[in-house]
């Protein structure tokens, strides 16, 4: 099995492009947007979570906010497919295709370079968010417009209005 990049990628990532950008690990796990805010102390959505996604066998990581939960309709219109042909990766497939476990997936800096990203809109509610490190133990304060840009992401809606669709955590 593949080992999962740590923190310390995350790092000598940020060293090239965002070097101001600062690493907090905790102690406690912050694998999931509630236990993130927790251990920050900040607002549900202010946590951008990564998620990764097979649409018609093609990976796509939406980065999302913490209070949100993606539609699957939503993703598969934008890509024209049948709700049929999205689903969540599996640990394995996010280990392969990002580098990193699920629950440590940060926004940029993946296995694979070119790796289809958007960036839901629902974080531009906030000017600063956190989102995951490498770890499930580490995470970093980004500004939402930086994190539009260091993900190399498009800024598209795919969060789940209410009475719609089934979505993904």
């Amino acid at each position: 099995m593949t080992q999962p990049w740590t923190s310390d990628h995350v790092k000598r990532v940020l060293d090239e492009l965002a070097s101001d950008i600062q690493i907090t690990h905790f102690s406690e796990s912050t694998a999931t947007s509630q236990l993130a805010a927790e251990q920050i102390g900040c607002e549900l959505g202010q946590i951008a979570k990564s998620i990764l996604f097979m649409v018609d066998g093609q990976p796509v990581l939406v980065i999302a906010s913490g209070d949100q939960r993606i539609d699957d309709r939503k993703l598969a219109a934008r890509f024209d497919v049948s709700r049929k042909r999205v689903r969540t990766a599996t640990a394995d497939e996010c280990l392969a295709i990002t580098g990193y476990l699920p629950g440590g997936v940060p926004p940029f800096g993946h296995r694979t370079p070119d790796l289809t990203r958007f960036v839901d809109q629902s974080l531009g509610r906030y000017a600063l968010v956190y989102a995951a490190a490498g770890s499930s133990t580490s995470i970093m304060p980004v500004a939402y417009e930086r994190l539009v840009h260091l993900a190399g992401g498009q800024v598209a809606d795919f969060a789940k209005d209410n009475g719609t669709g089934d979505a993904q955590a």
